[in-house]
């Protein structure tokens, strides 16, 4: 299969890129290298520079190549940015979508995985969450994730559109041999800011909030490896394109972890202390996200093989040690 990964050149899509190549499919792959990085697209995948919002773009990429199916990671995707700039969200994720949609109709492309996430859901009503339960976004940034969730399924009735939505857990880790992992300016991912210490980089990690209803106070949350969201992915796009029907599935562990568990396995892993500092809440996050991932591994034959939470830190502190600078020099 010919498979157009759009914001293959970010975290988990370049992760997703790799996969795919290393499992025999021809990628091509568009991203506007606004968060993504060049040096981590897979050298045998056909790069494009460009924009979903540009329609004229997409609309050239889809002539000049034979694409059986679209894996979409291009949206803006931190909380606190889509507190402060929900209109931003809106246009780059929402409008972004909308345009990409409109071309892949266009030229007659019906088959698309979205990377969703797990802030749909907002306050969870019960743990682990399963596909069914209330979405009630308590952000802007799971607002537009779920919007986009919503457009896809219009489409898909209009337009005869198949559709897959995985909603994910915490992305974390890199890739197992170390030659691609996590980078982003500003970082704000929990695992990537807590070996920012022992890499230098920052003095102290900060919690936002101990008075959480946890048993230690601070957040709870499901870690997911960056390679077994990748193999979800892939996973997907062959169920669709073997027959399968638009439908929503979670991904992550089912396991929940605190901050400040996180931070004592970073320590175990980095053999540094993390200092800590505890830090006002955060506007919009959850006490608990925890996903039932049973449908996933039922439907798609999805079976995560870096579930160990020692392990997915193990991988993220070989990629950051040796690449303290991201994708920089």
């Amino acid at each position: 299969m010919s498979v157009l990964v759009l914001g293959g050149a970010g975290y988990i899509g370049s992760h997703t890129v790799r996969a795919l190549i290393e499992a025999g499919e021809e990628v091509v792959v568009a991203d506007n290298l606004l968060t993504g990085f060049r040096a981590a697209v897979h050298p045998k995948a056909k790069f494009y520079e460009a924009d979903i919002r540009d329609r004229r773009a997409m609309d050239a990429l889809f002539e000049a190549e034979k694409i059986d199916g679209v894996i979409h990671f291009a949206a803006s995707s931190q909380v606190g940015e889509s507190m402060r700039d929900p209109l931003k969200y809106y246009e780059n994720n929402l409008w972004g979508t909308t345009s990409l949609l409109q071309s892949m109709i266009s030229h007659e492309v019906k088959t698309i995985v979205f990377s969703s996430t797990a802030a749909t859901y907002g306050e969870p009503k019960r743990v682990p969450i399963l596909e069914s339960d209330p979405t009630e976004p308590t952000n802007c940034y799971g607002e537009t994730k779920l919007a986009m969730e919503k457009e896809m399924r219009w489409t898909a009735l209009a337009h005869g559109l198949r559709f897959v939505a995985l909603r994910y857990f915490n992305a974390c880790g890199a890739s197992p041999d170390g030659a691609i992992g996590e980078a982003h300016n500003p970082e704000t991912h929990l695992i990537p800011l807590i070996l920012q210490v022992p890499n230098g980089k920052r003095s102290a990690i900060s919690v936002f909030g101990d008075d959480y209803p946890t048993k230690d106070g601070t957040c709870v949350r499901d870690y997911i490896h960056v390679a077994d969201l990748a193999q979800a992915h892939i996973l997907a796009m062959r169920y669709l394109l073997s027959g399968g029907e638009s439908d929503v599935f979670n991904l992550g562990n089912g396991v929940g972890f605190t901050v400040k568990e996180v931070v004592e396995v970073a320590r175990k892993v980095t053999g540094h202390p993390i200092p800590t500092e505890i830090s006002p809440r955060r506007t919009g996050d959850p006490a608990q996200l925890v996903a039932s991932s049973q449908k996933a591994r039922k439907i798609l034959g999805w079976d995560p093989q870096y579930a160990d939470l020692e392990t997915i830190v193990s991988t993220a502190w070989n990629w950051h040690r040796n690449h303290p600078n991201g994708y920089e020099p």
